[in-house]
């Protein structure tokens, strides 16, 4: 059986990844794929202790939750039933909302990004995207794609995204091996989901 390619989308919040995501995921199911949409944080135990930390339910050390996304995120890779690569391993295409460089660009605002990249080392050398989208937008549209969304989470703030946005591309510049592309997404976002299909169309053809 041929492994199946494994697709992340990133972006600062409200940048429209999980819209994106799901309208590929329609695409290539009427293709006839196989499609898998998942997320980070994940529904396991790191992951809703890590949900309660962003809605400020919990209170844990930056460092700690650093941590706990690391944690999170070798149970989704790993887990043999329901963890991304049994996923790829049937075959099918996994498509994600977030992986290990929202660690670096949103984690990298209270520690060293060097030692959020090496903590995520294990994560990086056990499997790394077919490709990453990244879903650019200007961090000033977040609060007109934020009116009415009711609770904000802990780093959704116009002045802290324009920060994650700029660790982003330091991330990305400071991992050159990874494959990433980047999506405009201030365009309409028909426009910008034809561009995400040609690109994931092209790795598929790999």
């Amino acid at each position: 059986m041929t492994r199946g390619k494994f697709i992340v989308f990133e972006g600062i919040d409200g940048s429209g990844k999980s819209s994106h995501a799901r309208l590929l995921k329609e695409r290539l199911e009427a293709a006839g794929h196989r499609v898998w949409l998942t997320c980070e944080p994940t529904e396991g135990e790191a992951g809703t202790l890590l949900r309660r930390c962003l809605t400020g339910a919990a209170d844990l050390p930056e460092q700690a939750i650093a941590g706990l996304f690391m944690t999170d995120r070798l149970d989704h890779i790993l887990n043999p039933t329901t963890g991304i690569l049994a996923h790829l391993d049937r075959g099918e295409i996994v498509l994600c909302d977030r992986y290990y460089f929202s660690s670096f660009a949103y984690n990298s605002l209270f520690a060293p990004m060097d030692w959020i990249i090496e903590i995520n080392r294990v994560a990086r050398e056990t499997l790394r995207p077919d490709l990453t989208l990244f879903l650019d937008i200007p961090p000033e549209s977040f609060a007109l794609r934020m009116t009415g969304r009711g609770e904000r989470e802990r780093y959704e703030k116009i002045e802290t995204l324009t920060r994650v946005r700029e660790n982003y591309l330091k991330a990305f510049a400071a991992l050159p091996d990874e494959r990433v592309a980047t999506v405009d997404n201030a365009r309409p976002i028909e426009v910008a989901a034809e561009e995400v299909a040609t690109l994931v169309e092209k790795v598929l053809a790999e």
